[in-house]
């Protein structure tokens, strides 16, 4: 065979694998939005008021009852109590992503050392993507009071979702040539989106036809947990049939059991990564405006219910646009990024944002047509620049270390979370108005925008000694 049959070959076995490892953002993605950013919280919370009623009606006057009209929202003000602490039924959510936001972060970095010394990555990412699956379908037992259950079972499932992502993102240096990795990321993200909307038109098909059906709410999202479980496991087996084995024994990695050296190998790694300032640069300019985007996405919802006085069906439909919108944003994101470069995509996909947030200040209050204006754009950039700035980053990262770097992403990412919501409620609290509260995240994107100018990505590329892509 000759040389070019064998160039020929081996770029047609990348391309199978690389869409093969698209499928799994079409998997995983149905856990952060049907499972945390919808279903999760409501029932969750549902089932924390129905333990804080019952225990006060087993230990005295209950304090907590609906109002004359029948409302319950109330409820959610009632204490339940964990390990001696009490606190507002309301509140449970909250309190469960920061502690699971923890847990990962114990957690993740180390997953990650430990998936960048073994011979192979696919039972890694078998393992916690069907165990984020499982505990994922099993939150449909949760059912009456028991909400420790749905506690226990949210936080393995989290675990799933954060340690098989990182694993997931550091196959991109081992499938995409330098020139190929915005195309792959942008089309991986945008078919996450499109399979999480799919996923989530279906459930919320079921929700809103339940009395049809002859079931509850909480049924609905019982059955939501099934889907969604199921889903994420059985499109879970495409990229694990696509994918190869990749992640050879390599040279220089610590001695000793995967374990033990996987714990020094990531101290090593967050001492080492001093060394590549460039790559700090840009992953602390991305945590910057990520937190915007991360914002933007969590409190869009109350804002439009609270400040702009939509129903739930206005909300829901506006999920869908954003969902949607987004796997055509996350298309023309790499079609730019094809002709002018990431940096430069990115940049301008910063000053959308700035844009769009712009224009959500200016929304009058019911004028639905208005929020779906906005609900597309923010779909527009959503997924693009996250895409963008994964393959980015992936150009970043020495050789060797792409899952220890890519939990360090994550993990940052994830640390920094707290400020965009801080801000926002600061805002609001202080103003009395939620427009004042929307229109500060502006600054996140701004300061992404004039921060991204001043890294120099291609430097920072041959600081670690990868191959460079034509167009930066």
């Amino acid at each position: 065979m000759s040389i070019v049959d064998d160039n020929t070959a081996a770029a047609e076995a990348r391309k199978r694998e690389q869409r093969g490892w698209c499928w799994y953002d079409w998997a995983n993605s149905v856990f952060p939005t049907s499972v945390t950013t919808v279903f999760g919280s409501l029932y969750l919370t549902s089932i924390a008021a129905n333990a804080a009623i019952a225990d006060t009606a087993r230990n005295g006057p209950n304090p907590c009852p609906a109002d004359a009209a029948g409302n319950t929202d109330k409820l959610k003000d009632c204490d339940i109590s964990l390990f001696g602490l009490d606190f507002a039924a309301g509140s449970l959510w909250g309190y469960l992503l920061s502690f699971a936001t923890v847990i990962q972060v114990l957690i993740v970095p180390l997953m990650g050392a430990i998936a960048d010394r073994s011979p192979n990555k696919k039972p890694m990412l078998a393992f916690f993507a069907f165990g984020g699956s499982i505990a994922t379908v099993a939150m449909a037992l949760v059912s009456g009071t028991n909400w420790q259950l749905g506690v226990v079972l949210f936080i393995l499932g989290n675990i799933g979702f954060g340690t098989s992502v990182v694993i997931y993102y550091s196959y991109i240096p081992e499938i995409a040539t330098a020139d190929e990795r915005d195309g792959l990321s942008t089309r991986g993200w945008a078919f996450g989106y499109l399979g999480s909307g799919t996923a989530l038109a279906l459930q919320l098909a079921i929700v809103l036809s339940h009395e049809a059906l002859g079931i509850t709410e909480g049924n609905a999202a019982q059955i939501a947990f099934v889907i969604s479980g199921i889903w994420w496991a059985a499109f879970t087996l495409i990229p694990l049939r696509r994918l190869r084995g990749h992640n050879p024994a390599k040279e220089g990695l610590v001695e000793g059991s995967v374990l033990t050296a996987g714990f020094r190998e990531l101290g090593a790694t967050l001492r080492h990564a001093r060394t590549f300032p460039l790559t700090l640069a840009f992953l602390g300019t991305y945590l910057i405006y990520t937190d915007g985007i991360a914002t933007v996405a969590n409190v869009s919802a109350q804002y439009g219910r609270e400040e702009l006085k939509f129903s739930a069906d206005v909300l829901i439909t506006t999920i869908l646009i954003v969902q949607f919108v987004a796997f055509f944003g996350g298309v023309l994101h790499g079609l730019v990024a094809r002709r002018i470069g990431a940096k430069k995509t990115i940049m301008i996909s910063l000053a959308v944002w700035v844009l769009v947030i712009g224009g959500a200040y200016f929304v009058q209050a019911g004028q639905a047509v208005q929020f779906y204006m906005v609900a597309g754009g923010i779909g527009l950039v959503l997924g693009g620049t996250n895409a963008l700035s994964r393959s980015l980053f992936s150009q970043m990262v020495p050789p060797g270390k792409e899952a220890q770097y890519f939990a360090v992403y994550e993990i940052g990412e994830r640390a920094t979370s707290w400020l965009g919501p801080l801000l926002f409620a600061f805002m609001a609290g202080a103003t009395g108005s939620y427009r004042y509260a929307i229109i500060s995240l502006v600054i996140f994107f701004f300061v992404g925008l004039i921060l991204m100018y001043f890294v120099p990505v291609r430097r920072a590329i041959q600081a670690v000694g990868n191959p460079e892509p034509a167009i930066l």
